[in-house]
């Protein structure tokens, strides 16, 4: 059963910029497609931990058929110049881990040309707003085990870190909506440094 649709949030960013926050819907596959194909191979490589080229048809549907409780998935939009149509400027999501209900992967993209702008922090807000509805106490992020500025900062805010795994390091950030909470912090500090990943980001494998 797919989630009850809401009305889009209407938000505005530090420069000015309107964005529209609302759930990720079926049809916002194609959108999703091109915006990730806008990607610089930069952000690509932080956001997948690896050279993922284009997005297959089954991790389409994998991520834009959510249920709005154990996968959410919020999508920040704007007009087109003709303000015929809107496109897709970033997306945040969830996935409650099975083993451990009350926490979840999570991972905020913001394409290239509107990033440094306030946006990811406001797709997190939005997100740990939901999560918190949800039941989720916390947020798990994995970063590249290089990545030694991030290392530092995670431990600054009290992330826990719970995983070594094939050269990247699992932490765990208690999630609050505050604007000066740990999690927050961490994002406007880290900015594009900030690598989140969601190793269930591919559907399960039939």
């Amino acid at each position: 059963m797919e989630p009850a649709r809401s009305s889009p949030k209407e938000v505005v960013l530090r420069d000015g910029t309107k964005v529209s926050l609302r759930e990720i819907r079926p049809e916002d596959g194609p959108g999703l497609r091109e915006s990730f194909s806008k990607l610089s191979a930069t952000s690509r490589h932080r956001r997948f931990f690896s050279g993922v080229s284009e997005l297959t048809d089954d991790m389409v549907h994998y991520l834009t058929h959510v249920d709005g409780k154990n996968h959410v998935a919020i999508i920040a939009t704007m007009e087109s110049l003709d303000l015929k149509d809107e496109r897709g400027v970033g997306v945040a999501r969830f996935i409650r881990l099975k083993d451990h209900p009350t926490t979840a992967e999570t991972a905020v993209t913001v394409i290239d040309d509107l990033q440094n702008r306030g946006l990811g922090s406001v797709l997190l807000r939005e997100l740990s707003e939901r999560a918190i509805a949800c039941g989720i106490e916390k947020f798990r992020a994995e970063v590249l085990a290089t990545n030694t500025p991030m290392k530092h900062l995670l431990e600054e805010v009290g992330a826990e870190l719970v995983e070594e795994v094939d050269g990247s390091l699992v932490y765990d950030v208690r999630i609050s909506t505050d604007h000066d909470s740990a999690l927050d912090r961490l994002f406007r500090a880290a900015a594009s440094q900030l690598t989140v990943f969601i190793r269930n980001l591919r559907p399960p494998e039939k």
